[in-house]
């Protein structure tokens, strides 16, 4: 379509005797307006016909002057032009040119839009560009940018921005696999039966804490736990030199939305999620010490009247498991958080909280005689019930951590 109407704006079509004899003949007498032509009936009978002039052309938002015909006096004066040749019938090859490179940058365009397929067959590029799926297809990689409002006072990253990297890149994972339909990473046979994943167990062992402008690099992979259960990893490493900054490794159950009850994880469910299980150990030894049930008595340091905002719920309508992190350093005592940095933490989330819940932050320092701290946690509402409990290290600032250069644990099924 393009081609036809760039020739025929350089080739013009002359009508031919018969197809104008015709239209005389349809015009008849009166008054009559075809397309710019006005033409109406003299006293005399004869018609005259009032040509309006045409804009001059334009190509590409340019006005293109028509240079007049060439005109040529014979010797006795009288003006006629030259006869009709090949030659003085070529079309203005400036405009042709400028037509032809219209197409080419318009089907160039065309072609880069088409032309989204990944470059390297090894790797599979999820359609949303946010990460790329590796290793066989069962782990998710994902890149980071350190924010200015991702830092602390320490110039570093706050443990919740990099729980928050964690959590991003689960839910990414399951999109890109084409398993995310609604809630967080709900599979379609989930939806079916109203059912969501819950975290019930996160150890998180921080090695360094990335700064601002930093890019750490996180790498996400699921196993199976149980009958029941999934276990989720996690591995952040500098994005420039490989060193691991962060180790996590978690477990989920599923839990029905409508009744709030846990729920076992039906068959047809595990068909959707078996074909990602990674066949590997976890990416942090599990700490099997029980964690400590804090009351008013053991417990040092209380915070109390801890409420949800609206922006904290999640949604599943529930508040966020990251927030609950920042609710349980709210009774930290303030030295440590001066002069220590938060090296381990492992958690037991018990029970959800929602918008109208009021909580309280319970705190237990332990003095195990040398430069690392341990601290005991609960978080619990004003009833008493638990929320989550908690065991965190910290370790003196600017300790020197000795990085290795982490690897995917390979699939061994």
């Amino acid at each position: 379509m393009v081609a036809t109407a760039a020739t025929s704006s350089f080739f013009p079509v002359t009508p031919s005797p018969d197809s104008s004899d015709s239209k005389k003949k349809r015009l008849g007498n009166g008054s009559i307006n075809l397309g710019g032509i006005k033409s109406k009936t003299s006293s005399s009978g004869n018609l005259q016909v009032k040509a309006n002039a045409q804009a001059p052309p334009k190509i590409n938002g340019t006005k293109v002057v028509t240079p007049p015909a060439e005109v040529f006096k014979n010797e006795d004066g009288v003006s006629f032009h030259p006869p009709r040749t090949f030659i003085n019938q070529l079309p203005d090859w400036s405009m042709l040119l400028a037509a032809i490179t219209t197409v080419f940058l318009a089907a160039e365009k065309q072609w880069m839009m088409l032309d989204w397929k990944p470059k390297r067959p090894d790797m599979l590029i999820d359609p949303f560009g946010i990460g790329k799926i590796v290793q066989d297809g069962l782990v998710f990689r994902q890149n980071f940018s350190i924010r200015s409002y991702e830092i602390g006072a320490d110039q570093t990253a706050s443990i919740e921005t990099v729980m928050n990297h964690l959590q991003e890149t689960a839910l990414n994972h399951v999109r890109s696999a084409g398993l995310l339909v609604d809630g967080f990473g709900s599979t379609p046979e989930m939806c079916k039966k109203n059912l969501i994943w819950v975290v019930t167990r996160m150890q998180v062992v921080v090695d360094r804490y990335p700064t601002w402008g930093n890019v750490v690099q996180v790498d996400t992979w699921v196993s199976a736990s149980g009958k029941n259960c999934m276990r989720r990893d996690w591995l952040v490493r500098d994005s420039k030199t490989g060193e691991v900054l962060t180790r996590a490794s978690s477990i989920w159950v599923m839990m029905n939305k409508v009744t709030r009850r846990l729920s076992k994880m039906p068959e047809e469910v595990r068909g959707e999620i078996e074909p990602y299980f990674m066949n590997s150990e976890p990416v942090v030894a599990e700490d099997s010490r029980k964690l400590v049930k804090l009351d008013d008595s053991s417990a040092e340091y209380v915070r109390k009247g801890l409420t949800p905002k609206w922006s904290d719920l999640d949604v599943n309508q529930h508040v966020n498991n990251v927030k609950y992190i920042g609710w349980i350093l709210e009774s930290a005592p303030l030295p440590i958080l001066e002069t220590h940095e938060l090296s381990s933490m492992t958690l037991e989330y018990r029970r959800e909280c929602g918008r109208d819940s009021v909580l309280q932050s319970l705190t237990a320092v332990s003095d195990n005689g040398t430069d690392e701290i341990e601290c005991q946690h609960l978080l619990r509402l004003e009833d008493g019930s638990e929320v989550m409990r908690g065991r965190t290290q910290w370790r003196p600032k600017n300790a020197k951590i000795s990085g290795n250069v982490g690897q995917i644990p390979a699939d061994t099924a």
